[in-house]
């Protein structure tokens, strides 16, 4: 009688609804539907990424982030990238390199920026915003598109590649997303070319121009674009222009949240994007919280160095995306107005900044 009346009032498990189960499994179905998609370019990026680590560790002069943009360009245009890894390859120049740049975060120290004194840093954001202004400028005169004349500036002003890609974020992609993408492809390419040639000319040009050792690393600091491109050269010029360049690159490292909420908001109030972008992206956001945490010294060395290392891979997977979106052909079409653009901005930079280099020693 009890083992009855125990099986009676004993409530059965609630089954699932049909509409979650409906829900759950479309969520599912288009996780994987996404993995698809993405697989075959990520695994092309990852492949990559080893290839351009292995032609640095060969030839220690060309680094791994060119050899990893070089090796997009070249595969795209020799038709060895099926169509199957474009979406993957799209992903790794957004997502990834929006990752990268939080993970730059983790090396700007605030302490570092206050030791070089308000002069060199009131120097160094004139330049920035000199050269930000001016290329602008000179892109308009040469009949460039707006969305490129500022992402060829925000790169060479700011931090090469991740700034391009900062600023792009918030521009948005609309209806002309190919086009789009060809335009931060150029201005990365053209970063890319002109930190190259500047590990080989400014060495030199320091010396001739009667420059210490110390200065050259400030002028090298104001002017070469990536961050890696600055480690770079000044470790052409010696030990003692490295500390004082990274210190002055990384005033303009932590320019870039202000500069790319500054475009946030003219891209709110002209509304020129489909969509209305916020003030401050999620990663830029993440990025001021990592520039916090690293000045807070509270990261052990192990980590930061990790986190270096991570940045890396992401940015060499990020150009290999962004490689292989540069189309040679249609980049011919207009190149040349654009080459022209990247050679004289790398010339108002390195000239504006000599300058300010002469008048805060």
């Amino acid at each position: 009688m009890l083992e009855i009346m125990t099986t009676s009032t004993t409530r059965p498990h609630a089954l699932p609804r049909p509409r979650t189960v409906a829900v759950r499994t479309g969520r599912r179905t288009a996780r994987f539907r996404r993995a698809r998609e993405l697989g075959p370019g990520l695994a092309v990026c990852a492949a990559a990424v080893i290839v351009a680590w292995g032609v640095h560790r060969l030839a220690g002069a060309v680094p791994m982030l060119t050899a990893a943009l070089l090796l997009g360009v070249v595969a795209v245009n020799t038709g060895v990238l099926p169509e199957s890894t474009r979406a993957g390859s799209r992903y790794a120049a957004t997502t990834l390199m929006r990752a990268g740049v939080v993970l730059l975060g983790l090396q700007v120290a605030l302490r570092d920026i206050a030791g070089l004194g308000w002069q060199t840093i009131v120097m160094t954001v004139f330049v920035l915003l000199a050269t930000l202004l001016g290329t602008r400028w000179l892109g308009r005169r040469m009949g460039l598109p707006p969305r490129m004349s500022l992402l060829v500036a925000s790169g060479f002003a700011i931090c090469g590649a991740s700034a391009v890609a900062a600023v792009d974020g918030v521009l948005g992609s609309g209806e002309d997303a190919a086009d789009h993408e060809r335009d931060a492809a150029t201005a990365v390419a053209l970063v890319t070319l002109c930190g190259t040639l500047a590990i080989a000319v400014m060495p030199a040009a320091g010396h001739l121009l009667g420059l210490s050792p110390y200065d050259t690393g400030r002028w090298v600091g104001a002017s070469v674009h990536d961050v890696g491109q600055v480690v770079a050269t000044a470790t052409v010029v010696g030990p003692a222009a490295l500390v004082p360049a990274i210190a002055v690159k990384l005033v303009r490292v932590a320019m870039l949240a202000p500069v790319t909420a500054v475009t946030a908001l003219r891209v709110r109030r002209t509304g020129t994007s489909a969509r209305r972008p916020p003030v401050l992206p999620v990663f830029l956001v993440t990025f001021l919280a990592m520039v916090v945490i690293r000045s807070t010294g509270a990261l052990p060395q192990g980590v930061l160095d990790g986190a270096g290392t991570a940045k890396d891979l992401l940015f060499a997977a990020a150009l290999f995306g962004l490689g292989s979106a540069v189309r040679l052909r249609v980049l011919v079409r207009t190149g040349h107005r654009a080459l022209l653009l990247g050679l004289t901005s790398w010339v108002l930079i390195a000239g504006i900044s000599y300058a300010g280099v002469l008048l805060t020693r």
